[in-house]
């Protein structure tokens, strides 16, 4: 017996969206849009990961957007739910681990960058300036006493250390 299954449930015809603990709120509000600029983000670094053939940066990649859907899955969570699903801390050492490791093969510039050196780093700078964003609108979910985990912070602010550090390593690598 054959099932169809469809990409839509109209339930979001009305600007309303499921939280991953059943809720349902604004598509405006600032949960679903912390976690939908995780997506964008991911997206933008999906692009980067097929511009490249070099291994390391792949499978960094792929990583980084598997700790994305981690991410996304604790801020789509309100209240005690959220503590099932926490980024952690070992991904931000990781993350840091990543860095030093990339700084001793490939020294960063002193100068401001343009971005666009070839295109797996322009696509690994525009997930860079997707996850600032997403770091700020965190912060404002913060603010506003949704959202009490430092970790994610800590991460969001690392990634974005890192992914401008790994789009230097692309210039020369990828």
């Amino acid at each position: 017996m054959r099932v169809d299954v469809f990409t839509f449930s109209k339930k979001g015809d009305q600007g309303q969206t499921s939280l991953l603990t059943g809720g349902r709120v604004s598509k405006a509000s600032l949960r679903p849009e912390v976690y939908g600029t995780l997506d964008e983000a991911s997206s933008a670094l999906g692009l980067a990961k097929v511009f490249t053939r070099d291994a390391t940066i792949q499978e960094m990649i792929r990583t980084v957007q598997e700790d994305l859907v981690v991410l996304g899955a604790e801020l789509s969570c309100e209240g005690a739910a959220e503590k099932q699903y926490r980024i952690g801390t070992e991904r931000t050492a990781r993350l840091e681990e990543w860095i030093e490791r990339l700084q001793r093969e490939v020294p960063l510039p002193r100068q401001f960058i343009l971005p666009g050196g070839n295109p797996a780093s322009a696509a690994i700078d525009l997930g860079r300036t997707i996850i600032r964003r997403a770091e700020r609108r965190a912060v404002a979910l913060r603010e506003s006493g949704e959202l009490d985990s430092p970790d994610v912070h800590s991460y969001l602010n690392r990634l974005a250390d890192f992914l401008f550090t790994l789009a230097r390593y692309a210039e020369q690598k990828a």
